[in-house]
């Protein structure tokens, strides 16, 4: 399904009845990744899945984006779509940190927040933050004469190395570097919100301890690990999720 937001054409798929909950990719994703564990959750609730701007089938943005426009985004969506109460905001990596940036600058209320392998831990990335901001700006170029598959192993490689999920996306070089600069920290410790964090033992992305940072952050969040799984959880070991989060969500 497609609706216009702020002059975007944004595409979303909403299925099952109940409360509502809302699940947000992360980088470069879509939200096809939670075509499994949505179809699972809408037996009892009332599923939204959307493609955030600049990935999927919805138009990128005008301007370059940090988390803050996209936690307006999300407001402004669940607006046109006449959702007045949120029940749970779950969040993959990205997803993740955006669904904090939510919540923490009170641009939507939820009752409850999931985070699987959530992005936002970066102020401790030292040198490697500052190697990202290069490999950002040359990357492209520096791998431009090989394969496409070589290419993306590398890049992959590249962005794994700083704590997230995030490969360069044709156009969102900007939006990239304004998202991957914004430590979250700060914000998850203003949260007051029942929270569940999952995270994955073989994660090297955003690792267990970056988990463990957050929950320590979040008063009263409980963190789970799932092991042998790795970054994208939810499709990894979907059962286990599943149950995790339907138990939170009861």
């Amino acid at each position: 399904m497609n609706v216009i937001v702020n002059s975007l054409l944004v595409n979303y798929d909403r299925r099952g009845t109940g409360r509502t909950v809302l699940l947000l990719h992360g980088w470069g994703d879509s939200l096809a990744t939670f075509k499994t564990l949505a179809a699972r959750l809408a037996t009892s609730y009332d599923i939204i899945c959307v493609d955030l701007p600049g990935f999927g089938q919805s138009q990128q943005p005008l301007e370059s984006w940090g988390l803050n426009e996209y936690s307006l985004f999300v407001r402004d969506f669940l607006k046109k779509l006449d959702v007045n109460e949120l029940y749970a905001l779950i969040g993959h990596s990205n997803g993740g940190a955006i669904a904090i940036k939510c919540i923490a600058g009170g641009t939507i209320k939820a009752d409850k927040l999931v985070l699987l392998a959530s992005a936002g831990v970066r102020a401790d990335l030292g040198v490697k933050k500052r190697a990202l901001s290069l490999v950002a700006k040359t990357g492209k170029a520096t791998t431009s004469l090989l394969p496409s598959s070589a290419r993306n192993k590398i890049r992959s490689r590249f962005y794994g190395a700083i704590g997230s999920d995030y490969l360069v996306v044709p156009g969102m070089q900007d939006t990239f570097r304004k998202v991957v600069g914004e430590d979250m920290q700060a914000d998850a410790s203003l949260l007051d919100i029942s929270t569940l964090l999952i995270y994955g033992e073989a994660d090297t992305a955003t690792p267990v301890s970056h988990g463990e940072i957050l929950q320590r952050a979040i008063a009263g969040s409980q963190l789970r690990t799932i092991a042998a799984v790795g970054h994208f959880i939810h499709q990894d070991d979907t059962g286990e999720v599943f149950s995790l989060v339907e138990e939170f969500l009861l």
